[in-house]
């Protein structure tokens, strides 16, 4: 082969090539030198002149040439092809072309998936390259377009048949040779043109995967309300197709580097969100809504995500799906679990079943064979779970969007929560077994298996369910709603408005509700479990918002505390990320409940375990500050407190002994002033600008506040950084005025969880940025005039 395998993959051609290129040739001139070909073409290609697909070389010329560089016929067939697609072609002997051309790509893309490079030569790939070379990929292009051209007011039409071949190529070229799918990314008319291909139940699973791979690479995202006839089509589809088409849903509605969101500096989200006001809704944001327009989409989802596996489509059916098997390369899920079928089977039936050659299906796209229904049920349960993985990450960025109530009302009235709960030992949360599936090249406890990443996805959303929303309660049963107002009615205090209001008939359904087998499972989860993180988020999200004993009783009850202190203090647990939502969760069941700390003070009975707690604790107070917010809030609470029960718990606590401290707190003060400044502030570490606020409002309480910012300032001498900490402070607070006095700015989530009136907290900002030098309560008073520094611009860089 002429050309060197670098020039594969490095994507030939990016300009959209126009039928008026294939005259190109004759305008050309000369003879082209037999030597470099291929990188003729590439250049041709690149720069829109000169060579640029097969139509511009004679047939003779072509063979000629195939017999020294091995080009497999691509070019002549190519040749053919351009010579059958005219726009009045019947297209019969069109088709036949591309049943020839098709398998000689679909091999390549299966040894590419598969990693067996015996079936490879030196060269990398050079089918789908010398298709892609020679102008194929923009051939198929147009093909399928031809049925958007009107001729004499008539729309041509191609077959499924045909479409489905064409789009089977185009994948494989996709698979095999860099650059393609970036080309087909920039064509926005195609892009939007393949979602009316998805109309045919023939052709849907090949447009469904192309479609995914495209928008994987499309800088800009797709507007759904720009694709035909929307609504109708997703309406029109299955529940398997409905499934499907939420692979690409996820794409489409979720906003762009949301993974990192909590690493983001709130500077660049703050200047993000100023832009985003000015620019209207994003195209996430509109394609969420013209998903929630689509009458019964929410409904179908939540039946998709609480189908049991005996009621999913037939074996057949599933069969049928994956006739064009190598469509979902990209999957290796997929490939595994046919090898697992092809090895259950007969080398005879499993090779003429499992997988079929492309054109050797029948009527019903299978042949009459055993095979088809003998599927192991281990394959029909990975089948149904990645379903459910991308129905509930599509129904959980629903829930966290701006139409975050109508979603919630539509989940509650479509029983998701009860629908989820009756899965739960059975699929959610099933135990491993040694059968079990897992993608390819992955083991059973990797973090990218099917079963572990459904499991993340369903704690996901239950976070987001229960975060500042009162249906959380629907996470119960009956008889626990029952429990929650039993506690409220033995403490002697008002139960809670939204467990008085919840609909009876929505909540879960069974001996135990959502939110209790979660605990179950969590008590008994490794100490190396990557679910520990994920779980505390989702308990801790219930607890979230307005405080309330009886929920934190609740949980208490069944052991929760003690269970959490263990990790921390007898586990030593060592992950970060789990420390950090253990230290949250904690933090959340303790806050004003004496109860809890009676039940803390009997699990950390002696100094050594109080000892290692506290080393937890100062370890990373990013990670604690939000537990050490609560204590500090809580001891201010039963200070104020006349009841024999709070003066036991205060006079016998560790915690709140060692919290209660001036030098403890100013200890904690200093720590989380110096470990944040304005340009590194991100939705993870502002919290512990808000623990600072909170322990400077309870010291104004108290009329305490000089003396505090007098300290301070003695620790910066002592450190020998004058001015450094006060400035740094300074420009904190007035960054806080910036991010959380905004008219759209949500303040009750500080409000609901310090228990004290936002005006309190603006006062007490305002108060310590008073520029009058005389104010006893002003930072600017504590900062020595050599180092003042609070004027410094921060905006982000």
């Amino acid at each position: 082969m002429a050309a060197a395998p670098a020039a594969a993959g490095a994507g030939a051609g990016r300009g959209r090539r126009s039928a008026a290129t294939v005259a190109a040739w004759g305008g050309w001139g000369g003879r082209p030198r037999p030597g470099n070909i291929l990188l003729q073409l590439r250049q041709g290609q690149l720069t829109g002149r000169g060579l640029v697909r097969a139509v511009q070389f004679t047939e003779t010329f072509l063979t000629e040439r195939d017999k020294q560089s091995k080009w497999s016929g691509i070019p002549q067939l190519l040749l053919k092809l351009y010579a059958t697609s005219h726009l009045h072609s019947d297209f019969i002997e069109c088709q036949n072309i591309l049943k020839e051309i098709s398998p000689l790509l679909s091999m390549e893309a299966m040894a590419f998936v598969t990693e067996d490079r015996k079936l490879t030569q030196e060269t990398t790939y050079p089918n789908t390259y010398i298709f892609d070379l020679f102008g194929g990929v923009d051939l198929l292009v147009e093909i399928l377009m031809r049925p958007t051209i009107s001729i004499r007011g008539q729309k041509l039409k191609i077959s499924d048949e045909m479409s489905k071949d064409c789009l089977s190529i185009l994948y494989n070229t996709c698979v095999c040779t860099e650059g393609v799918t970036k080309r087909l990314a920039e064509k926005n008319d195609f892009v939007i043109f393949l979602f009316t291909l998805m109309t045919s139940k023939k052709t849907f699973l090949q447009t469904a995967t192309l479609i995914e791979d495209i928008l994987g690479v499309k800088k800009e995202m797709i507007r759904l309300d720009e694709v035909p006839n929307l609504s109708s089509l997703v309406s029109n589809f299955d529940q398997q197709q409905l499934a499907n088409f939420c692979r690409i849903l996820a794409v489409t509605i979720s906003e762009m580097d949301t993974g990192n969101d909590d690493k983001h500096t709130l500077l660049a989200k703050n200047a993000q969100h100023k832009k985003s006001l000015s620019l209207g809704p994003s195209a996430a944001e509109i394609n969420q809504a013209a998903l929630l327009s689509i009458p019964g989409f929410v409904e179908r989802l939540c039946k998709l995500a609480t189908r049991k596996v005996s009621e999913s489509t037939g074996t057949a059916s599933f069969l049928q799906e994956l006739e064009e098997w190598y469509t979902w390369l990209d999957n290796a899920l997929v490939l595994d679990a046919l090898m697992r079928v092809a090895n259950e089977e007969s080398e005879h039936n499993q090779a003429s079943t499992v997988f079929p050659p492309p054109g050797s299906s029948e009527e019903n796209g299978l042949p009459h064979t055993s095979a088809r229904t003998q599927l192991p049920q281990s394959m029909k349960i990975m089948h149904e779970i990645m379903y459910k993985l991308e129905v509930l990450y599509v129904l959980c960025v629903l829930l966290m969007g701006r139409q975050r109530n109508q979603v919630h009302r539509m989940i509650a009235e479509f029983k998701l929560i009860p629908g989820l709960n009756n899965l739960f030992d059975k699929l959610i949360w099933r135990k491993h077994s040694a059968s079990a599936l897992v993608l390819h090249g992955h083991n059973q406890n990797c973090d990218c298996s099917p079963d572990i990443t459904l499991k993340i996805q369903f704690l996901r959303l239950l976070q987001s369910f229960s975060d500042h929303h009162e249906n959380k309660y629907l996470l119960l049963n009956n008889q626990e709603l029952n429990e929650l107002s039993a506690i409220s009615l033995k403490a002697n205090i008002p139960e809670v408005e939204a467990v008085l209001n919840t609909d009876r008939s929505l909540v879960c359904d069974g001996k135990r509700g959502l939110l209790t087998r979660l605990l179950q499972v969590m008590k008994k989860e490794p100490a190396e479990s990557s679910f520990r993180f994920w779980q505390a988020r989702a308990v801790e999200s219930f607890l979230r918002g307005t405080t309330s004993y009886a929920d934190q009783m609740f949980l208490l009850k069944r052991g929760l505390l003690e269970h959490i202190l263990y990790c921390i203090v007898d586990s030593e647990c060592k992950s970060r990320d789990v420390l950090q939502s253990y230290f949250d969760l904690l933090g959340e069941l303790m806050k004003f409940n004496v109860d809890a700390f009676k039940r803390f003070n009997k699990y950390i009975n002696t100094d050594a375990k109080f000892q290692v707690f506290l080393k937890q604790i100062n370890s990373s107070l990013v990670d604690s500050n939000m537990l050490v917010r609560c204590v500090t809030l809580s001891l201010d609470r039963f200070e104020n407190q006349v009841d024999m029960k709070v003066a036991e718990v205060l006079s016998e606590c560790r915690l709140l002994a060692y919290i209660s401290q001036v030098p403890t707190q100013m200890s904690f003060l200093f720590r989380l002033i110096n470990i944040i400044h304005v340009q590194t502030l991100t939705q993870e570490n502002v919290s512990c600008l808000n623990t600072s606020l909170v322990i400077l409002m309870l010291a104004r309480r108290k009329e305490r506040l000089p003396l505090y910012l007098r300290l301070l300032q003695r620790m910066e001498h002592s450190k020998k950084y004058p001015g450094f900490l006060l400035n740094n402070f300074h420009n904190l607070l007035r960054f806080w005025q910036q991010h959380y006095l905004h008219k759209d700015k949500d303040s009750t989530c500080l409000e609901n969880s310090s228990c004290i009136s936002f005006s309190y907290w603006k006062e007490t900002v305002s108060i310590l940025l008073n520029p009058d030098r005389q104010s006893p309560s002003a930072l600017v008073s504590y900062i020595e005039e050599p180092y003042m520094d609070i004027d410094r611009d921060f905006t982000e860089e």
